[in-house]
């Protein structure tokens, strides 16, 4: 009788294994289907197009070789180092605060070169980035809210070979300065933009010592637009990172045209920096 009761108990275990397992199988198949396949090859490359800049790339095979597109940051050039080479995965986290998972399989014939990451490549909202490691996505509208800001400072302009350079607002959000600066061009010659730059340098140059000059970079801008068009305005805010202007010393902000002569900048004081309108919370 006992030997009947073992053997029953046992049927009813063996049973329940086998059950949980099948489960477990189901769920894990149910988890590598969320991951969104793509399919790279040896003698093509794949681009992978991201909504916002890319912050860090992590491939789990050597078989596969991968690099930011030149001159962009949202970009991923992917293509196989190998021929036939074994599932594996790509792990891509963005400055939006997302994390994207894909499972990448060899197909020579490539079916999509060019692949737009959406929502169904997404496994996480949530990163958490370091300090130094600012969070683009908020750069961006809190940028965009510094450019629909009415008020207006008086005083930063600069006309000449009837260009216009106007800081016509500066904003403070935590750590990051918004210069909102307005573009003009009353001539009838598109003017093409070659640089746009930020640095700090001595109000005045002595005989006996060089000059110092210190670039600020800006981390972001609301237009990529490399042309005024003519007799238009354009308004732009650039996001930097905060600093002070040392005595004797100014922000010069300079707007340089690309195969032409018609250069223009404009000094900010320390002064100016006093009164900054504050950026309330989105």
């Amino acid at each position: 009788m006992k030997i009947r009761n073992w053997t029953f108990m046992l049927c009813c275990l063996l049973t329940m294994l086998s059950g949980y397992a099948q489960f477990i199988n189901e769920k894990i198949g149910l988890n590598q289907e969320e991951y969104k396949n793509l399919q790279i090859g040896y003698s093509k490359t794949t681009s992978i197009i991201f909504p916002y800049a890319i912050k860090s790339i992590d491939k789990g095979s050597p078989d596969v070789l991968m690099q930011k597109a030149k001159g962009v940051e949202n970009i991923l050039l992917v293509k196989a180092s190998k021929e036939n080479f074994n599932q594996t995965n790509l792990t891509v986290v963005t400055a939006d605060n997302r994390l994207y998972v894909f499972v990448l399989n060899y197909d020579e014939s490539c079916p999509d070169l060019n692949i737009k990451a959406d929502n169904t490549a997404v496994v996480s909202g949530n990163i958490l980035f370091s300090m130094e490691n600012d969070n683009q996505k908020k750069i961006e509208q809190y940028a965009s809210l510094a450019l629909s800001k009415k008020k207006k400072l008086e005083g930063l302009k600069r006309s000449r070979f009837e260009m216009k350079l106007n800081v016509t607002g500066i904003f403070i959000h935590q750590d990051i300065l918004y210069l909102r600066l307005l573009l003009g061009n009353n001539s009838k010659i598109n003017y093409e933009i070659d640089q746009l730059r930020f640095f700090i340098r001595d109000r005045k140059k002595s005989k006996r010592t060089a000059s110092q000059e210190i670039e600020v970079i800006p981390l972001y801008s609301t237009s990529a637009s490399s042309v005024i068009p003519d007799k238009s305005e354009v308004n732009i805010v650039y996001a930097v990172s905060k600093f002070t202007i040392p005595e004797k010393k100014y922000l010069t902000i300079q707007l340089i045209e690309k195969n032409g002569g018609r250069h223009i900048e404009i000094d900010v004081k320390n002064n100016d920096l006093i009164n900054l309108d504050v950026l309330n919370s989105l």
